[in-house]
């Protein structure tokens, strides 16, 4: 009688997987033997000081920088540019009040004229997406306007509708709080979870502040003095995980829910 060979149980692939990462740029070392495993429809936000290697590790996970150590794979693949998996929306930054671009045509640089764009033929089916990405973002009333006259809220609705035209499993978010104030903060974070959690997408999420993020976040991943480490925020953001990454004494103070920093004497 023969045995019968139970099938093989398929286990799905990490979002992002890093593993021994390391960066050297310009012959500074930015990372070096970082390990992390961001699964499926994680909300993760990437925390750090200036020159730390946050951007670094988008722009390696977009494709457009080589690690010098080690792998990266996104949902069990190599990174690649352009890839239609991956959403990004770039530093924020108010854009030139001349610049004669208008809304719709800003986010449709995802699609063509954009280093990160994945040409479509069909003109069409190229306006109806971009209309839904705007609509979706809530950024339809402005859409028509000259960006260079929009808020910085309203500019960094439009990135985000740009970034989320191929409907991407992965988003990549660098900074999208900086030209924003608290109100529009608090905005922007609601908008990015919902979208998310609608979308099932994995968001990283590049910030220098983690408390706007406090009430969306599963994880952090803390990048400094080259190391990075991954877990929730109770578990990374304190004394003795901080001091060990800054190779200097730090205290975490926590106060009406919210978390502050300090680097100590």
């Amino acid at each position: 009688m023969s045995a019968t060979t139970a099938p093989a149980v398929q286990t799905a692939a990490a979002m992002v997987s890093l593993r021994g990462l390391g960066m050297t740029l310009g012959g500074r070392r930015l990372l070096s033997g970082v390990d992390a495993t961001i699964e499926t429809g994680e909300f993760v936000a990437v925390l750090g000081p200036n020159g730390s290697g946050k951007s670094t590790l988008l722009r390696v996970l977009l494709g457009l920088l080589q690690p010098s150590e080690g792998t990266v794979m996104i949902d069990g693949s190599p990174p690649g540019r352009g890839s239609s998996a991956v959403g990004y929306a770039p530093q924020g930054r108010l854009l030139d009040r001349d610049l004669p671009v208008r809304g719709h045509d800003l986010v449709a640089l995802g699609f063509d004229g954009h280093r990160w764009g994945i040409p479509i033929l069909d003109q069409r089916e190229k306006q109806r997406r971009v209309a839904a990405a705007i609509e979706a973002v809530g950024a339809t009333e402005y859409a028509t306007a000259p960006v260079g006259h929009l808020s910085g809220g309203e500019q960094q609705r439009l990135l985000l509708a740009q970034a989320i035209l191929h409907d991407p499993k992965l988003l990549l978010l660098d900074e999208p709080l900086a030209s924003l104030d608290l109100h529009h903060q608090r905005e922007m974070v609601a908008l990015i979870a919902e979208l998310s959690r609608e979308r099932q997408a994995t968001v990283l999420f590049v910030a220098h502040d983690v408390n706007p993020l406090l009430q969306v976040l599963d994880r952090v991943l803390y990048i400094a003095g080259g190391r990075a480490v991954l877990g929730s925020v109770d578990e990374v953001i304190q004394p003795s995980v901080l001091s060990s990454l800054y190779g200097s004494p730090v205290e975490v103070f926590r106060t009406e829910g919210r978390i502050f920093v300090a680097a100590l004497e």
